[in-house]
């Protein structure tokens, strides 16, 4: 039998773990481990609390917890990913969307990994070294599960712990490890929309799947409505509005490949781009230039990269996001409606929602918060592992001060 390096924690965390979270940072431990290879299989004690992860070498989160009863082997894992393959029955009865998270690292149990699936082509990605330990199992497994066509792994090729975040996408490649390539254009389909998606070069592995859900609800308020979307990549929020009835939409994003690729999505959609706006610009800049000439909108989006990928960042993405906030307000019309999201984990919806509060006092206006949300039903957050809810929603609407 596998003789196991045992690891003893301090008792104040046994009540976190015992609820099930799945991480113990580097800093929690005793500096006098012995030297454990990286994807080694270890056992935590704590009190009589124990559970098997897998030791990190490199980065702030030593010890990702799996299981409390045993060291996972392949029966596990499967048991795992057809789990989170049953969870998404819904979407896939529904035939609501082609393109959804299969597996969402912690959420489904699998802490560390994420699996994406956009037609009949998977793309798995890993936040740790360790996890090339489960990965070749991984890869095996989900064509067991799901008919699949091909498997794609979106690699880091620098090593660093991201802790949670998205990684850089600068970063990040992509390389077939099971089955056919896909072709470089795929098209998905979202709530009877399509949209390109190449999964080689694309953000987010091709598309934002977390905003799924948000970006229809946008679509309700937008007939008549002149909508302005920052940071619009290749266009989904914009489309969704579009097909809502918008008078007109202006599309921004500083990459002139992301605007172009959002007018082809219009097109593919039958939706003439040449009725709306596509401008490869830096937003904030966009914005002040907008709030200087006295141009207004009905409605704004802005939906901006995390502004954070470590938590000694998370006031100046605070700044960021309250100066964001402040610049659009200037450029709604009175009763417009402001449409903000974060993706920042670090900024909890509570330090979202004040943002929001602070912008709007320093813009001199107020807000009325009319929906909130989050992440759909394939990104979900377990009650014991709240730092699973990264991505906040939110549609506010501008008062002038009483």
């Amino acid at each position: 039998m596998l003789k196991l390096t045992e690891i003893l924690l301090p008792l104040a965390l046994k009540p976190r773990l015992s609820q099930g979270h799945p991480w113990v940072y580097r800093n929690q431990l005793d500096e006098r481990l012995p030297l454990i290879p990286d994807g080694t299989w270890v056992r935590v004690r704590c009190g009589n609390f124990s559970a098997y992860g897998l030791w990190d070498a490199h980065g702030a989160i030593a010890i990702r917890l799996f299981s409390q009863k045993q060291i996972p082997d392949t029966a596990w894992l499967h048991e795992r990913v057809l789990e989170a393959w049953k969870i998404r029955a819904t979407l896939r009865e529904r035939q609501q969307t082609n393109a959804y998270r299969w597996i969402f690292g912690e959420g489904d149990g699998l802490p560390g990994l994420t699996v994406d699936l956009y037609g009949q082509y998977a793309v798995v990605q890993t936040y740790a070294t360790s996890l090339e330990t489960i990965k070749p199992t991984i890869f095996a497994l989900l064509p067991e599960i799901a008919p699949l066509k091909g498997i794609l792994e979106r690699r880091r090729t620098n090593t660093a712990d991201h802790s949670g975040d998205e990684p850089d996408e600068e970063t990040a490649r992509v390389q077939v490890v099971w089955g056919r390539r896909p072709p470089r254009d795929l098209i998905i389909e979202e709530h009877g929309l399509k949209f390109r998606a190449n999964l080689f070069e694309g953000q987010k592995t091709g598309l934002f799947l977390d905003h799924r859900e948000n970006r229809r609800y946008l679509q309700e308020w937008c007939e008549g409505k002149t909508v302005l979307n920052c940071f619009s990549y290749t266009g989904a929020f914009s489309l969704y509005a579009a097909r809502g009835g918008a008078s007109e939409v202006t599309s921004c994003d500083i990459a002139l490949e992301a605007t172009a690729e959002a007018s082809r999505n219009f097109a593919l959609n039958g939706l003439d781009p040449d009725q709306h706006h596509f401008l490869a610009e830096d937003c904030f800049e966009l914005l002040a230039r907008y709030g200087k000439e006295g141009r207004k909108f009905d409605i704004i989006v802005l939906d901006p990269p995390s502004f954070a990928h470590s938590k000694k960042n998370l006031h100046s993405a605070l700044r960021g996001y309250t100066r964001l906030n402040q610049l659009a307000l200037a450029c709604l019309n009175p009763g417009g409606l402001l449409v903000s999201a974060s993706c920042t984990s670090y900024v909890s919806p509570e330090m979202f929602r004040e943002m929001l509060s602070q912008a709007a006092a320093q813009a001199g206006k107020r807000l009325l918060l009319l929906h909130e949300a989050g992440q759909p039903l394939d990104h979900p957050v377990p009650t014991h592992f709240l730092e699973g809810r990264y991505l906040k929603f939110t549609l506010s609407r501008v008062q002038a001060l009483p």
